[in-house]
This record gives structure tokens, C-alpha cells and sequence, in this order.
């Protein structure tokens, strides 16, 4: 399958635009006071929005691999179509 390379822009900005956003809940949530019970252990809420973050970063990650790897494949098809022009 081809991307246009609008496409593998946008994929590859959402998975950076993904983990900037995550890293940044992450780390409001680990000092967040709803995340911990007195005695220091974890709450329910950690682990729910732990895990929200955890699926958003592996999804994140595999949309931006798939928008680069449509920006490599763009940039050599672009290079092999100026080499054929030149022969």
C-alpha cells in the first residue's frame, strides 16, 4: 500500500504528538494525590489511567513507525523517479 506523503506526515506527527501528550499525563498522574492511598500503594485510579497511558504510547509509537516508514518509501520513489529522468 502507498501513503501520500501528506499522510505520512500526519501519521508520524500524531505518534510524536502521542507521547508528548502521554509523558505529560504520566507525569501529572504519578503526583497526582488521587493516584495514592495513605500508606503509599497505588490506587484503582493509577492503574486504570496507568494503563490508558501505557495503550496510548504502544499506539502512538506504531502509528508514528508506519508514518515513517511511509515517509522513507516517498523519499526513495521521489529519488528513483529523478534517477530515471536523468538516464
Amino acid at each position: 500500500m502507498r501513503m501520500s506523503r501528506r499522510t505520512s506526515l500526519f501519521l508520524t506527527a500524531f505518534g510524536v504528538w502521542s507521547w508528548v501528550i502521554w509523558i505529560t499525563f504520566a507525569r501529572n498522574l504519578w503526583n497526582s494525590d488521587n493516584a495514592w492511598n495513605a500508606d503509599g500503594s497505588p490506587t484503582p485510579f493509577f492503574w486504570v489511567h496507568l494503563l490508558l497511558a501505557v495503550t496510548s504510547f504502544v499506539l502512538g509509537t506504531v502509528i508514528g513507525v508506519i508514518g515513517w516508514r511511509g515517509l522513507r518509501a516517498s523519499r526513495r520513489r521521489e529519488a528513483e523517479a529523478r534517477s530515471d529522468q536523468s538516464v
